[in-house]
């Protein structure tokens, strides 16, 4: 009978995945000495070098990281397969693990988050702010949401909220200074605040569809320049708020400020709904009650 070599290859896992031995042990719930034999042992088994260390981090080597790429859809299959067995006919119970960028927590789960987990008591709820496309059968996740038009096609999308829609918004004094902008183009001549992608680095292009014409309902981009850049929404609403830029967001997260007259909207023609957010899950997966109570819980509560 061969050895079984799973409890070796979680360890390379999670040592891949956290580019740190100290972190990986104490995930595993081992002494980082004990998982240093454990990958050494691996590797002489192997007869392959997998890791590159050095004192400040550790790498994968080339054979290391082609083999990451086989492995980890295998044991993602493993937890899937032992996570629907120990729940099947139980109530939902686990580490639930979901990545969403971080305005989007605050905006859609920490409303609800209290009545979850008092619903829910033997479901331990794990957040992950992150403005990246995470490959979640990768790196150990159960679900994310993002906007739908991002998301890749091998993966199941929930819709969340229903359509949603982005406003270019300033305060009623940098408009007295600066004037209003009747057309996309004419942001050129304006402070804007740009966003930045945390994954790709790239800068956002403001986005617009023609309201009218032959062109109407077309999409089309914008490349602002301004003062700020952030990789977050909060830092530009403040900015449209102190009246020194413009400001590109989804209007839930300005409705109050534009309601009390802090902010104003301008451009409203070029900016009609799209498609709102949705919560993923990866196709393939058998979705466990810890999931699917989640998901429905957030589009009662959304609805």
């Amino acid at each position: 009978m061969r050895d079984d070599h799973t409890p070796a290859l979680r360890a390379f896992h999670a040592i891949a995945r956290h580019g740190s031995f100290t972190r990986a042990a104490a995930t595993l719930e081992v002494t980082p000495s004990a998982l240093s034999q454990t990958l050494r042992q691996l590797e002489q088994r192997l007869g392959v070098r997998l890791l590159q260390r050095s004192t400040r981090k550790v790498g994968l080597t080339e054979a290391g990281r082609l083999f990451l790429e086989r492995i980890t859809p295998a044991l993602a299959q493993i937890d899937e397969a032992v996570e629907a067995l120990r729940q099947h006919g139980e109530r939902p119970a686990g580490l639930l693990r979901v990545t969403a960028p971080r305005n989007l927590i605050d905006q859609l789960i920490v409303p609800v988050l209290g009545d979850f987990l008092r619903t829910y008591p033997q479901v331990t709820l794990e957040l992950l702010g992150d403005n990246t496309l995470t490959d979640l059968v990768a790196q150990g996740i159960d679900a994310g949401i993002r906007l739908g038009e991002r998301l890749a096609r091998d993966v199941v999308a929930v819709p969340l909220g229903g359509p949603l829609r982005s406003v270019v918004v300033g305060s009623p004094d940098y408009f007295a200074r600066h004037g209003r902008p009747a057309h996309p183009r004419e942001l050129a001549q304006h402070a804007c605040a740009r966003f930045r992608y945390t994954g790709s680095g790239a800068i956002y292009r403001w986005e617009f569809a023609h309201p009218a014409g032959k062109q109407r309902g077309r999409w089309f981009d914008v490349d602002v320049d301004g003062p700020l850049i952030a990789n977050e929404p909060p830092p530009t609403i403040q900015a449209a708020l102190d009246g020194v830029l413009l400001a590109h967001v989804l209007e839930p997260m300005v409705r109050n400020h534009v309601a009390a007259g802090r902010l104003e909207t301008v451009l409203d023609a070029w900016t009609p709904p799209f498609d709102g957010f949705h919560l993923f899950y990866p196709s393939r997966q058998q979705v466990p009650p810890k999931l699917r109570v989640f998901i429905d819980f957030l589009r009662e509560r959304l609805a």
